[in-house]
């Protein structure tokens, strides 16, 4: 059987010149369809380009302000240790047993008071025998003074010799001085006997009890920890400053001084003065440690020693100084620059030395004549000898040149 789905054999051929034109006309509709895309988008890239250089080749506007003039008083804040104007630890000079104590941490003493008792029985029995030998060495000397007393006066019938009464007097200065050794003993005893008080040397607070009642105390604890009392005074204080070198001539005695502990009494202030100061320099950190005292007034004593804080010294100015915005600054690796515009509208940077902090301005202390312009904002895009459109921040300064 043969398939109903044969290709007939007589169907007519395409000629070679009709595949050719076929061909022809869809690359002409190709080709026209590409111009069609590409041209409208190459127009609008070359416009973008066009743009584009444009804006690269304008120069950079920024703003410029001048330096300004001030006389306002340098502020310096530097970091305050602050000490009791006095302080000591108290240590037994007498053996024996605590007997009592009289106060504790944190009582308040005045000079004088009576701290703690000793209990010295040794030291007390010695006393007695001092003092019992002490009256002995008296009776011997009134006894070999009388003799030679008497036998002084038969020199002159020769009832004695010269030599014998040379021996008595030999006797009775021996006699004296077996006194005089007798009461230095004594007189020692006695002083160790009133070490059994422990009296407060000055007004302040105890810091320290160390013993309680029928501890051993030896006066040969010396060392640290073995401190029957630390009393400290409170009442005045001494704060330490390491003031450095530039602002060292500026310290004048008696020159006030304010202190804050933001950590402990934020937003208040406490007022004292320069007391002394080493009058040299450390060779190590170049700056003069200076001494200040304050009193603790109130009666709660707020300021405790130990305590670490802010000393601000205030100077006034012999000579006006200039400042500049803190946001012109520009913080690099070998210090702090500014950019400075010069006439040809090219910017350079310039280093500077900064001083005072006051917020939004900064003192400059060298680096900077006064008469320059200098960028209040510059960013990332500043260079060196860039060309910029200076925009001056003063009123009725004249427009920027081109």
């Amino acid at each position: 059987m043969k398939s109903n789905e044969n290709i007939p054999s007589d169907l007519p051929k395409i000629s070679l010149r009709t595949m050719t034109v076929v061909a022809g006309v869809l690359l002409v509709a190709m080709a026209g369809f590409f111009l069609l895309g590409f041209w409208p988008r190459h127009e609008r890239i070359q416009e973008r380009e066009s743009m584009a250089q444009s804006i690269r080749d304008k120069p950079l506007v920024v703003q410029v302000v001048q330096p300004k003039s001030t006389l306002q008083p340098v502020e310096l804040s530097l970091p305050a240790d602050i000490h009791a104007y006095a302080a000591t630890a108290l240590y037994a000079r007498t053996n024996g047993y605590l007997a009592s104590w009289k106060v504790d941490i944190n009582d308040r003493v005045k000079k004088g008071d009576l701290m703690a008792v000793i209990d010295a029985p040794d030291t007390d029995a010695e006393l007695e025998e001092a003092e019992a030998e002490l009256n002995q060495q008296r009776v011997n000397y009134q006894l070999a003074a009388a003799t030679e007393e008497r036998y002084r006066g038969l020199i002159a019938t020769q009832g004695v010799t010269q030599e014998q009464l040379d021996q008595f007097h030999s006797a009775a200065e021996q006699a004296k001085a077996n006194v005089a050794s007798a009461a230095a003993a004594a007189d020692r005893l006695k002083t160790l006997t009133s070490f059994e008080r422990i009296i407060a040397p000055f007004d302040g607070v105890v810091t320290v009890r160390t013993y309680d009642v029928g501890a051993l105390i030896s006066a040969s604890n010396i060392g640290p920890g073995q401190e029957m009392f630390d009393v400290a005074e409170d009442d005045m204080l001494r704060v330490f400053v390491n003031v450095p070198q530039v602002y060292a001539p500026l310290i004048k005695f008696d020159q006030p001084v304010v202190l804050t502990l933001e950590q402990n009494y934020p937003g208040q202030r406490f007022t004292g003065t320069v007391a002394r100061s080493a009058g040299t320099l450390d060779p190590t950190t170049r700056t003069l440690r200076t001494e200040l005292d304050f009193k603790n007034a109130d009666s709660a004593h707020r300021i405790f020693p130990g305590m670490y804080g802010q000393a601000i010294f205030s100077f006034n100015r012999d000579r006006p100084a200039l400042t500049v915005p803190t946001s012109a600054l520009l913080f690099e690796a070998d210090g702090k620059l500014v950019a400075v515009v010069g006439a040809d509208n090219k910017v350079r940077f310039q280093k500077i030395t900064p001083g005072s902090d006051y917020g939004t301005d900064m003192e400059v202390l060298s680096g900077l004549k006064g008469d320059e312009w200098i960028v209040a904002n510059p960013g990332e895009q500043l260079a060196e000898g860039m060309t910029v459109a200076p925009i001056r921040d003063v009123p009725g300064s004249p427009p920027p040149s081109r």
